[in-house]
């Protein structure tokens, strides 16, 4: 069996069948296929291990950002994809990494395969597993590696000596297998902290703060802040960030909305504290050339084209209510600038809140567009549409993406609206196919 005759689709739903039909909470499964692999995980570059709820893809995408502007090859693996599954892997290379190809990805899915010699195990944990080989055989100077879910028993955590451990915000989301309270969540994300390894922490509500204390305490973890071991914000339009060793003043980050101040900071925090220096001009550059789609992301091809002339066009993954949160300060502040209606286009997964999301979209009078989408657990369109209505938000449901766009397009506005894409990163990646977008 060759990769040429063996679409990684193909590999990837073989090994979906190996689903355990009970889940064990803990991590034997990956450490006993990692034994078979000859521990990969133990010959890793330097880790920067990414847990929370809101910004992890984007802390990430800035750290990556801020070590390539220094010259440093960085690997990256982060979760769900939103086009192609390569997306997932992200080999670092002199002048920046590029996605693993197809062939590279299927030879070691195959191998990881043979390995793991039909035992149960979730294809998050044997695509993890694929990862982590790649980053052992490819040398780099480090490895972003973010959580896909939760921390503690995450897939990802078998990496016992972090260069360092970060936390993002946390707030409510995948409450059915992390906990129905932010203290029970919290805890989960602060699994990922080691033992006598630096962790660097985003802005948290006092009672994440409290529970992420008690594992720092116990695992004699050295904690590092935001408001209070570093600090980043906007001013006059410019980043500012500083921390013991000084200022950094440099222009603002390329991704949109006030949040990626936060989350450039706490990947910055994260890079100096994992022992990479960086100079004044490499942090700018970095700011300027990170790239994290469907986050706030403007939409220029395809779907902007069907849409009346002049709307704006924005796409974001937002699904819970720290996303929607966020994303709405961000819409206010569009709005401060450039008043116009709002059109919310949506979909979401049945495991949300929807509520919870849309709750903060409310004080816009916006109309939204309810929408299904290709995920086997998405919310039906009517169901969403209800869900908006019951914030008081007008809303209906559409057919289908185009359906949505072609009543948006024959409407009559007074001026051009301001589209909002929403709801699920699933539901983005349809629209950014649609779109035209190719992950370089």
């Amino acid at each position: 069996m060759t990769v040429a005759t063996t679409p990684i689709a193909d590999i990837l739903e073989r090994l979906s069948r190996l689903h355990p039909k009970l889940i064990d909470l803990s991590l034997d499964r990956m450490h006993g296929a990692l034994a078979r692999l000859g521990d990969p995980h133990l010959a890793l570059p330097p880790v920067i291990h990414v847990a929370g709820t809101n910004g992890k893809g984007s802390t990430s995408a800035f750290a990556r950002a801020f070590l390539e502007a220094s010259g440093r090859r960085v690997h990256v693996y982060t979760s769900p994809h939103l086009v192609r599954f390569n997306e997932r892997y992200r080999l670092g290379a002199a002048g920046g990494g590029r996605l693993v190809d197809d062939e590279t990805l299927g030879e070691v899915l195959l191998e990881v395969e043979r390995k793991n010699e039909g035992q149960p195990i979730t294809q998050f944990e044997i695509t993890t597993i694929a990862g982590l080989v790649m980053f052992a055989r490819h040398p780099a100077d480090a490895l972003v590696l973010e959580v896909g879910m939760g921390g503690r028993f995450d897939a990802t955590n078998v990496v016992a000596r972090p260069a360092v451990s970060v936390i993002t915000p946390v707030s409510m989301d995948h409450a059915d297998y992390l906990g129905d309270t932010i203290p029970k969540i919290a805890a989960e994300k602060a699994g990922i902290l080691k033992r006598g390894r630096p962790a660097v922490i985003a802005r948290q509500t006092p009672e994440a703060m409290a529970v992420i204390e008690q594992a720092a305490e116990a695992t004699r973890s050295r904690l590092l802040v935001s408001g209070l071991d570093w600090f980043a914000r906007e001013e006059n339009g410019r980043f500012i960030y500083q921390d013991e060793n000084g200022l950094i003043d440099a222009p603002p980050p390329r991704l949109a909305g006030a949040h990626q101040f936060e989350n450039a900071g706490t990947a910055l925090a994260a890079v100096k504290t994992a022992g990479f220096s960086l100079t004044d001009a490499e942090v700018a550059r970095g700011l300027q050339a990170v790239r994290w789609p469907a986050r706030l992301q403007r939409l220029t091809g395809r779907v902007a084209d069907v849409l009346p002339s002049g709307a704006e066009v924005w796409l974001d993954g937002g699904h819970n209510p720290g996303g929607g949160e966020v994303l709405s300060e961000a819409i206010g502040t569009m709005n401060a600038r450039n008043p116009r209606p709002l059109v919310m286009v949506a979909g979401m997964i049945s495991t949300k809140d929807p509520r919870g999301f849309l709750d903060h979209f409310t004080r816009f009078a916006p109309r939204l567009l309810a929408v299904p989408f290709a995920y086997p657990a998405a919310l039906p369109a009517e169901a969403l549409a209800e869900a908006a209505r019951a914030t008081g938000i007008d809303a209906v449901p559409a057919a289908s993406l185009d359906a949505a766009l072609d009543a948006i397009r024959v409407s009559d506005w007074p001026v051009p609206p301001r589209v909002l894409i929403t709801g699920s990163l699933y539901l983005a990646g349809e629209v950014l196919d649609a779109d035209g977008w190719e992950p370089d």
